[in-house]
């Protein structure tokens, strides 16, 4: 049983037929769209609002990627992505995401994806609420 705290790090999708290559596996691209909404679910289940985080005048930008790949999600596959931030500067976070296939809790891929904050014209900001997602 996890304790409330993992269940809310947690989104929870099913591979969709399209998502899948030639091989009848999940194209390798497609996990940055499944890492990618699971960020933006987790930021919000921390109270924090990512559109209304980019009105105020912070981007909050991608700026390193690490996908290790370990198996294969074929279409049907449910799945959830475990995420957790750790801070690594005064300007960069680091988003840890881990993805589960459900049906055994095997381990399909870990992600290390490193995130900035910007003005609109691209200077470095400090991302204030940080402290938010670190909790």
């Amino acid at each position: 049983m996890q304790n409330n705290l993992e269940q809310s790090n947690r989104v929870f999708f099913e591979v969709r037929d399209y998502e899948c290559d030639m091989q009848g596996i999940v194209n390798n691209a497609v996990y940055q769209n499944y890492l990618e909404h699971a960020r933006h679910q987790f930021i919000k289940s921390k109270g924090l609002d990512f559109a209304e985080i980019t009105k105020q005048g912070i981007n909050l930008v991608l700026i390193k990627a690490e996908l290790e790949y370990k198996r294969s999600l074929k279409s049907s596959d449910t799945f959830y992505i475990q995420t957790t931030v750790e801070r690594t500067s005064k300007l960069k976070f680091a988003f840890h995401q881990t993805v589960h296939r459900i049906a055994d809790d095997q381990l399909m891929l870990k992600a290390t994806m490193t995130v900035t904050s910007t003005t609109p014209e691209g200077r470095p900001i400090v991302f204030e609420q940080v402290h938010l997602l670190l909790d």
